[in-house]
């Protein structure tokens, strides 16, 4: 295993724990379930990237190959950028659908 992966996975893994302090630690005011599901996806989704990035960068340590062979063996991990993809595109939608709820002060919109 390579030090400088293991120092950016652990780097990953530390910004992915900030990630859920800092967002459950937000005053939030849901009082819609649909709300409260979509904050928790939102949060889930933003943490799972940074521990999805870790991931990776752990994939990546874990294969002792160099030069043109590390290609080779890296390659049985493309399955995995599709974990990145869906956990960025769900970050995106969810993001989107809390943007447009409307505020619950009923103040106007």
């Amino acid at each position: 295993m390579s030090a400088p992966e293991l120092a950016v996975a652990g780097l990953f893994a530390l910004l992915g724990i900030r990630s859920i302090v800092y967002w459950l630690r937000q005053p939030m005011e849901l009082d819609d379930r649909r709300d409260l599901v979509l904050f928790a996806l939102f949060v889930v989704s933003r943490a799972g990237l940074w521990f999805g990035l870790m991931g990776l960068f752990l994939l990546f340590a874990s294969v002792g190959t160099q030069g043109r062979a590390f290609t080779d063996d890296a390659a049985e991990f493309n399955w995995y950028a599709v974990i990145l993809f869906v956990l960025i595109a769900l970050h995106f939608v969810v993001a989107y659908f809390l943007r447009q709820r409307p505020p619950s002060d009923g103040g106007p919109a």
